[in-house]
Parts: structure tokens; C-alpha cells; sequence
């Protein structure tokens, strides 16, 4: 599962360093498009500590960022930082969380959606857009993911 991850996590890399820009803000992930993400009969899915903490730091830096982007005073530089931050987490996530197979695929999900606003924010037009796209991946994975302490972002 690791090895698939890892695998995955480079094939996405890769293919964002070969697309043309205009193109990775215009489409989105045709995984992301027609997967869809669900709870476990009911219930939240589990995480274990690098996925809450990954996806803790994603949060917080999104946190950082939402208001001076709501008043248009991220510059395109800081979306690239931050797009880099997103991305670090991102790779902490994909390298160390272990989690069943079911809650993995569905963890997928969420991660194809901030993937794809990391790319919008990379982009050169639609970047707050793709910090859109960050903001509502994380509440998907608060609904659908039991990480004790999660509050959704406020934006």
C-alpha cells in the first residue's frame, strides 16, 4: 500500500511538472471528477497520526491564508508558497499514513482535491479558486474522517 502511494503520490508529481499550466487549472483530475467519497456504514473513517497531522498542518496553513486571500492580498508568489506548503504535507501524508484499504481509497479522494487546488493555485489565473478547492477537500475530510479536535474552516 505504501509503495502505491509513494507511486501515485510520484506519477501525480510528474504529471504536473509536464502539464502545461493553463491546462492543470482549466481540468480538473478525472479521479477526482468521478470518484466519490462516502462514510464506512455510517461512521467516520480512522486516521492514524500522520494523517491527522498531515492534514493538521494543511488546515493551519490554509488558516494562515484564507483571509488575506478573501481581501485579494495573496500575491502569486505566496500562492506558490503555499502551494509548496499544501505539497510538503501532501508528501508527509502519502510517505507515512497507514491506513486500512478502504479508508485509504476514500482518503484518496480527498487528496485528488487538494492536488488539484494546489495546481489551480500554481496556475496563472483561478488561484484562489484552487485555494477554494483546499478549503472544501478539508471540510470533505472532516465529515468523513474521524480526526478528534477537527473544526472546519471558517471562509
Amino acid at each position: 500500500m505504501l509503495t502505491t502511494k509513494l507511486l501515485m503520490s510520484g506519477l501525480v508529481a510528474f504529471g504536473l511538472a509536464l502539464a502545461p499550466t493553463g491546462v492543470i487549472a482549466a481540468e480538473p483530475h478525472s479521479h477526482a471528477a468521478t470518484a466519490k467519497i462516502s462514510l464506512d456504514h455510517g461512521k467516520k473513517w480512522p486516521t492514524d497520526e500522520a494523517l491527522r497531522r498531515g492534514m493538521g498542518e494543511i488546515r493551519n496553513a490554509m488558516a494562515d491564508a484564507v483571509p488575506a486571500i478573501h481581501r485579494d492580498k495573496f500575491s502569486s508568489g505566496e500562492f506558490e508558497k503555499l502551494a509548496g506548503r499544501v505539497q510538503g504535507q501532501i508528501d508527509y501524508v502519502t510517505a507515512n499514513c497507514k491506513l486500512p484499504e478502504a479508508a485509504d481509497h476514500q482518503l484518496h479522494v480527498v487528496l485528488e482535491q487538494i492536488l488539484d487546488g494546489i495546481a489551480a493555485m500554481k496556475a496563472d489565473k483561478g488561484r484562489d479558486q484552487g485555494a477554494v478547492k483546499i478549503v472544501q477537500a478539508l471540510d470533505l475530510y472532516g465529515a468523513h474522517f474521524n480526526h478528534a479536535g477537527w473544526k472546519k474552516l471558517k471562509h
